[in-house]
């Protein structure tokens, strides 16, 4: 009995208490800074969450807020599609989603070069930025990657000394991030939410 008490009672101490934190571990990635009017909304590509990604960029067209969509392409590719014989790349999947939503093909643009990670995206955002002359962009991805892109972005804009204001936002947590309450019970949310601080510190030491 005493040795169940020993190590049981601490046990449930530490239960109880991760509980409590795990949900601000989550809470804590996730901020944003939206723009009423934007010259275009920039959406970062998502692999697994590309569709929450591109609900909500089209939602914000639909509503006005920009009148044209960049889409960025990491290269990665879907599951097997029976219909089209292959395993068709995320982007295009995007793409797809964007139609489906509203959003008219001759405003989405996909940015090239092909990108392998945040930072390269906000590399090729800066070049587009300035070439294009964008005054405001309105930034979308996952919840729990907001604060790591803003982050970046803004201090790959201050480098290139590119003076285009940002926004970021992103579709409320649940669709396909992991709700911030729970994310600790599934492998996809030690993925999104564990993985984006130890992404974070690696942004941190190296970018």
């Amino acid at each position: 009995m005493r040795r169940i008490l020993k190590f049981g009672i601490p046990f449930i101490i530490f239960i109880i208490a991760w509980v409590v934190i795990a949900p601000f571990l989550a809470t804590n990635l996730i901020i944003e800074k939206p723009l009423e009017r934007a010259d275009a909304i920039f959406v970062l590509s998502g692999s697994g969450t590309y569709l929450e990604r591109t609900q909500k960029a089209a939602e914000l067209y639909q509503n006005g807020v920009a009148p044209k969509i960049i889409l960025t392409n990491d290269g990665e590719f879907g599951s097997w599609s029976k219909t089209e014989q292959k395993n068709p790349a995320l982007v295009e999947l995007a793409q797809k989603n964007l139609l489906r939503n509203g959003v008219r093909a001759e405003n989405i643009e996909v940015l090239e070069p092909q990108v392998s990670g945040t930072v390269w995206e906000a590399i090729a955002f800066a070049e587009k930025a300035k070439k294009d002359d964008l005054k405001k962009v309105l930034i979308v991805t996952s919840a729990y990657h907001t604060s790591r892109s803003l982050r970046t972005f803004e201090k790959i804009l201050a480098e290139r000394q590119v003076a285009t204001e940002i926004g970021i936002v992103s579709p409320p947590p649940g669709i396909q991030s992991p709700n911030p309450r729970f994310w600790w019970l599934k492998p996809k949310g030690w993925q999104m939410v564990a993985g984006e601080y130890l992404k974070s510190a690696v942004y941190w030491l190296f970018y």
